[in-house]
């Protein structure tokens, strides 16, 4: 289970590893773990000696287990040596709200391919139900993810929290079989159990008995100088969830909507027909309902009673994952009577070992907490950053939050300061939702107590209570409207929005305008009104354009670390036959959330605004040439805006021609690699220029006598990065484009979408080469005469048709040789569909007509044409190709990092902190 790093301060019931979570309580009270005749340093677990049956592995040593007798905790199915007793410090499941440092709730989704195992009940995931936290190692059973707890990293400051300094996020298992630990260097990881611990930030990797001598502050490993340090991020998120806050696609959601009520175990149907007894294992099988909730919503789960047990609710507490005192605790049926010794007859067997269970025993209880005149009452000050974790309070029926106040102060010797000041805040950790709910002075606690243990025992378990200081909170929400019409001004804009929306203008204030985007920024500083403006933008459309509303966080710039440079990461999840999906969860996991993007979630707008006062950054786009297109004319539109206007951009390649990232080293495309290896490349990749051109397309008709009629569309410019094809060339891509639009489930590969255009060219073997015909050429107001050809091709980069070099290499003392930076487009002509096939093949080169900074086209009939692979049929008229402004800033892998990794090496998620952190 995660648990976050305890600091050197805080109270011994925290540090001490075997400490139970109620050891506060007015008698000694203690764990199942620690009632078992098996006794463990390490909380919650309650062992038992079982006879092994098929080859087993320990999860504290990974080691086999040689021989028959294993010993496994009945509450979380830890499986260890006898050797191994002594030395267990992995916490038991049913502790894990106890070592949460911070409550985070998590962003749950469905899991990958990989082989995983749940981080609640320790065995293996398999099928449909298996879920993944989109944003830490949290794999778990969908039954069994309301039994982890709020425990994600923290990943920004949310008002009431306020933290210079990031500890270690430690996560249990699921880290490769080759990684080290990096106290002892021995191997930590396995791949038959659940063992080792990782840090979520640094991806440091240690045995789960190391790990507690590893100083707590994390130093970020081998990625910090592109991770945006979490300490620098601020979001105002009371009313929105993780997923809203991660711009996280709901779409997966559906099926995981009632994650939190799912309490059972196997399917109903099993449930409903499985008997109360089971004459051959001897075991009374009853339906048990965790308080009045689940008795409302019919959740419940089946809990053993075996023929040894002398206490029915110690084994309900085990199913419930809670580690209580069973003597607190009694079953009840629906008539309220409690569960009696003798309504279990024999506990202990006959003489021939065989259980004999009293007749007409109910099958369904309800689990309730004992009323009790006193209890102990936890109250934590970590908010406070104060010395200790939290104060034990004795609280009878007269306690009120005010009583409770006055006595935490004085134990924190505070006890000149006004209590006034200070507020006791209810704080559920819930593994969907974190609820914080304050309370009025007067409230009695020891009856809310109760009132949430007959609510569920587990909302009990998984609650905390704050002291916090009272004060006025500044509300201020972002939201990023897309989808308004484009180059409007700002009291345009603030029309439509109060048409649309219905905005009340004195809590909502537009702050940015992006009329090139049709987006406005809008600052809100009311929560309500923040939630109700980002649910209706969802659903409303304005000029027939559905809206995209989206929360953007806040970078606090001034805190970001000098000579840093975040990377901001924009992945297209639709590319490269889905492999994005894949490569966004990997970098979510790896970087900070907020630094990466779903482009089709908003497109780049969103994380361009996010990061336009970060001094220095990098970008990383995930996709094919369009999408590499697509953030660069974003990032031309709105550079004006940003602090950096020209950040450095890398590539990983996920489309089907990558032309770009071929030259650039990057690649081919995707196939796999490992998402730390491929951002350490990045961050060792060399700057390089690239020229930008402008196309001008101004669609006038031309008569035979050469006259202009007037325009038939107005003019049309578009920004080319690649190459820009008329004729043969485009008409293929175009082709391609309608397949696609008819058929997009189909293109999920690179090899069914070269069939496709490889079946569109065998089609045009039949054309005629009189494209000399239909139009006339211009480079550098010279008249260039054209050959017989088929399709005329403009090249930016020597890279065409998937890694075609079609310029050639052959030395010409007519032209220089082309480079991506000397501001020059080299034209060239084929002469139709075998010649292409023959340039792709190696075999041939295209036929060199010109090289020049400025071109003029024009066309006397409808054309096709593409840039960068994007195709539509051009009306007759004028073309210019001119420079585009500024050369754009591109990042060229280093030509040592293409040498494949050997595969432990690819596997391991981070550098020793000795050899590349300089320490801890």
């Amino acid at each position: 289970m995660a648990n976050s790093t305890r600091t050197k301060n805080e109270n011994s019931i925290m540090e001490s590893p075997s400490a139970s979570p109620l050891s506060g309580r007015k008698k000694a009270q203690q764990s199942p773990g620690s009632r078992s005749r098996y006794h463990v340093s390490a909380p919650g677990h309650c062992f038992r000696k079982v006879t092994l049956t098929k080859p087993t592995f320990c999860h504290n040593c990974s080691d086999f287990i040689w021989g028959l007798i294993g010993f496994i905790c009945e509450v979380c199915n830890f499986m260890c040596h006898e050797k191994c007793l002594k030395t267990v410090r992995t916490a038991c499941s049913c502790m894990a709200p106890t070592l949460v440092r911070v409550p985070v709730a998590h962003c749950f989704g469905p899991a990958g391919q990989k082989k995983r195992f749940c981080c609640v009940c320790r065995k293996h995931l398999e099928g449909n139900t298996a879920i993944r936290c989109e944003v830490c190692e949290l794999h778990a059973h969908s039954e069994c993810a309301a039994f982890s707890c709020g425990d994600c990293r923290l990943c920004h400051q949310d008002g009431s929290q306020d933290f210079d300094t990031l500890h270690h996020h430690w996560r249990e298992g699921n880290i490769p079989s080759g990684a080290r630990c990096e106290v002892c260097r021995r191997t930590c990881g396995s791949s038959d159990v659940l063992a080792g611990m990782r840090c979520e930030w640094c991806g440091m990797t240690t045995h789960a008995a190391c790990y507690v001598i590893v100083p707590p502050e994390c130093g970020l490993g081998r990625l910090r100088s592109m991770l945006l340090h979490p300490a620098c991020v601020r979001i105002c998120s009371r009313n929105f969830s993780k997923m809203h806050c991660y711009r996280i696609s709901e779409s997966c959601q559906n099926e995981l909507d009632n994650l939190d009520e799912v309490d059972t175990q196997i399917p109903a149907t099993t449930k409903e027909s499985q008997p109360a007894t089971t004459a051959d294992s001897g075991k009374q099988v009853l339906k048990v309902f965790d308080g009045d909730d689940a008795v409302k919503r019919s959740h419940f789960r089946l809990v053993s009673i075996p023929r040894i047990t002398k206490n029915e609710e110690e084994s309900a507490l085990r199913t419930f994952y809670i580690p209580d005192d069973s003597l607190d605790y009694e079953l009840q049926d629906n008539g309220q009577q409690a569960l009696h010794s003798n309504d279990i007859l024999n506990r202990n067997g006959t003489p021939d070992e065989k259980a004999i269970f009293k007749e007409n025993v109910p099958e369904v209880w309800l689990l309730r907490a004992k009323p009790q005149d006193t209890e102990v009452l936890k109250v934590y000050a970590g908010w406070l950053k104060v010395g200790v974790a939290y104060i034990s309070i004795s609280i009878s029926k007269n306690s009120t939050v005010d009583s409770v106040i006055k006595e935490v102060l004085t134990q924190l010797g505070r006890q000149d300061e006004d209590p006034s000041s200070f507020s006791l805040v209810e704080v559920y950790m819930g593994s969907k939702q974190v609820q914080r709910q304050g309370l009025t002075g007067q409230e009695l606690l020891l009856y809310k107590l109760q009132e949430i243990r007959k609510i569920s025992l587990r909302q009990m378990n998984q609650t905390r209570f704050y002291i916090v200081e009272s004060r006025k909170q500044v509300v201020q929400v972002n939201l990023l409207l897309e989808g308004l019409p484009v180059q409007l001004s700002k009291e345009e804009y603030t029309d439509l929005l109060q048409e649309h929306l219905a905005i009340k203008s004195h809590l909502v204030t537009i702050t940015h305008v992006y009329g090139s985007q049709g987006a406005v920024v809008v600052q809100i500083s009311c929560f309500s009104e923040a939630e109700r403006i980002y649910m209706l933008a969802k659903d409303t459309s304005v000029s027939n354009q559905q809206l995209t509303s989206l929360v953007i966080p806040e970078i606090m710039h001034n805190k970001l670390p000098k000579g840093g440079s975040p990377l901001l990461v924009f992945v297209n999840p639709k590319s490269g036959g889905l492999k994005g999906q894949e490569l966004l969860y990997g970098f979510r996991k790896l970087l900070n959330p907020h630094q990466v993007f779903d482009m089709t979630n908003g497109g780049p707008l969103p994380g361009l605004h996010t990061f336009r006062e970060v001094p220095r950054f990098r970008v990383l786009v995930c996709g094919g040439d369009g999408t590499v297109g697509w953030v660069l004319g974003v990032l031309e539109a709105v550079r004006h805006k940003l602090v950096c206007p020209e950040p450095p951009i890398g590539i990983v390649p996920l489309g089907t021609g990558n032309d770009l990232a071929r030259i650039l080293r990057w690649g081919a495309g995707y196939s796999g690699e490992d998402p730390h290896h491929i951002l350490v490349s990045v961050d060792e990749a060399e700057e390089v220029q690239m020229d930008r051109w402008t196309i001008l397309l101004d669609a006038q008709e031309v008569t035979e006598d050469g006259k202009e009629n007037g325009f038939l569309e107005p003019p049309k410019i578009v920004q080319m990065n690649n190459y820009f094809g008329l004729g043969i060339d485009a008409e293929l891509s175009l082709d391609f484009h309608h397949a696609r639009e008819e058929e997009p489930g189909k293109f999920n590969s690179r090899f069914h979408n070269k069939g496709v255009y490889l079946k569109a060219g065998l089609q045009k073997l039949s054309h005629t080469r009189n494209l000399h015909k239909d139009l006339k050429l211009q480079v550098d107001k010279q008249d260039v005469e054209l050959p017989s050809i088929e399709g005329l091709i403009f090249l930016n980069i020597p890279s065409w048709g998937s890694g075609a070099d079609l310029w050639g290499s052959e030395g010409d003392s007519r032209y220089g040789k082309p480079r991506i930076d000397d501001g020059m487009l080299e034209v060239v002509g084929v002469t139709g569909v075998v010649h292409m096939g023959q340039v792709q093949g190696g075999m041939r080169s295209g036929i060199r007509l010109a090289q020049g900074n400025y071109v003029r086209i024009t066309v006397t009939k409808p054309i096709p044409v593409q840039v960068d692979g994007e195709p539509w049929i051009q009306a007759p008229g004028n073309i210019i190709i001119s420079a585009a402004g500024p050369k754009v800033r591109m990042l060229r892998k280093s030509k040592h990092k293409q040498k494949k990794q050997p595969a432990s090496l690819k596997e391991r998620r981070s550098e020793s902190p000795s050899s590349s952190d300089g320490g801890h």
